[in-house]
Parts: C-alpha cells; sequence; structure tokens
C-alpha cells in the first residue's frame, strides 16, 4: 500500500473526504518525522513502535575501485512489530 491508498481507504472507510483525510495522514506522518528528528521513540498499542539507531561511521572499501571510502555516522529508523500485529498477521486472534 502506498500513501495515496492508505489516504482513499481512510475516506472510504470513514465519514471525510479525500482532502480531509490527506490532511490527517499528512499531519500523522509529519508528527511521527518530528519526534524521531528529536531521537523520541513513538508507540502505537497493537502496532509496533518506532525508534532511531544510530549506526556509526567506518571505513569501507567501494568494491569496484577496491579504494577505501569512508562511511559517516548515519540515524535510521528502527520499527518492531507489536504483539498484537504479530498475531493478526499469524492469524492466532
Amino acid at each position: 500500500m502506498v500513501k495515496s491508498e492508505l489516504i482513499q481507504k481512510l475516506a472510504e472507510k470513514s465519514t471525510i473526504s479525500k482532502t480531509l483525510a490527506e490532511t490527517v495522514v499528512n499531519l500523522i506522518f509529519t508528527g511521527m518525522v518530528e519526534e524521531l528528528r528529536e531521537e523520541k521513540p513513538i508507540e502505537v498499542r497493537g502496532f509496533g513502535s518506532f525508534r532511531v539507531r544510530t549506526y556509526q561511521g567506518y571505513v569501507g572499501r567501494n568494491p569496484r575501485t577496491g579504494k577505501e571510502v569512508e562511511v559517516v555516522t548515519k540515524k535510521l529508523p528502527f520499527f518492531r512489530m507489536g504483539k498484537e500485529l504479530r498475531n493478526r498477521l499469524n492469524k492466532e486472534l
């Protein structure tokens, strides 16, 4: 599912317009990004949690040329699935 499909489903399953559904989805995503930028975890009960993990830089090697390349420290989002979602996916409910 892509973002536009999520907006469409939200509009269909509720009594709101597609424009309002798009606004809601954008507000949720913007809020999540802001929290993650501040390295605050996000937990959605029954769904999962998002955290930021920091990966240290290292010296790697370009496979094509064999030259050493410095890989900088980076922060990446990490998602951990909640128990309820895992059970639903595995039809244990």
